[in-house]
């Protein structure tokens, strides 16, 4: 078996209807809520937007680890809006370094696809790109969005099961 070092790929069966779901993955105010950060923008395709962590409230755990970069500002690049069933954006990946500048880098590309299934929507998320990062920062950001993308897929169907939504 060969590993994957280019793409991080998680899925999950959220109960909750396709349009439900696609409202928490493409409104910028909905996805921050669960994600964590605040966007100045409204999420169009090649809309460039700043987001800014902010703890999420949907996990107090996870709003622990993600307080020591409140505030930290993360550039988005929206690349595609496919209503209920496509959102992708580019981003740095794990560009949390004060003072650093990632403009220069290749971005990864995020997509999140929606699938109307027996019990919910399946949700599969793929971030692309890491070959194409600088060698110096690739594991770590790697490792860091693996393991984020984990806690992002509990995130959202906490989110989901929130009952006023």
């Amino acid at each position: 078996m060969t590993d994957i070092t280019d793409r991080i790929v998680k899925q999950a069966v959220l109960n909750a209807p396709l349009e439900r779901v696609w409202r928490a993955i493409s409104d910028p105010k909905q996805f921050g809520t669960w994600f964590g950060a605040e966007f100045d923008g409204a999420f169009a395709p090649g809309a460039r937007l700043t987001g800014r962590i902010v703890p999420t409230r949907m996990d107090a755990e996870i709003a622990k680890m993600q307080a020591p970069y409140a505030g930290t500002p993360f550039e988005v690049s929206i690349e595609k809006v496919e209503p209920m069933r496509l959102f992708s954006l580019r981003w740095h990946p794990n560009a949390v370094e004060p003072g650093a500048d990632y403009s220069k880098e290749p971005t990864t590309l995020v997509v999140f696809e929606l699938e109307e299934v027996e019990g919910g929507t399946r949700l599969t998320l793929t971030e692309s790109g890491y070959d194409q990062i600088p060698l110096d920062r690739r594991a770590e950001a790697f490792e860091s969005n693996e393991q984020g993308w984990e806690m992002q897929m509990k995130l959202i169907a906490n989110y989901l099961a929130r009952a006023s939504q």
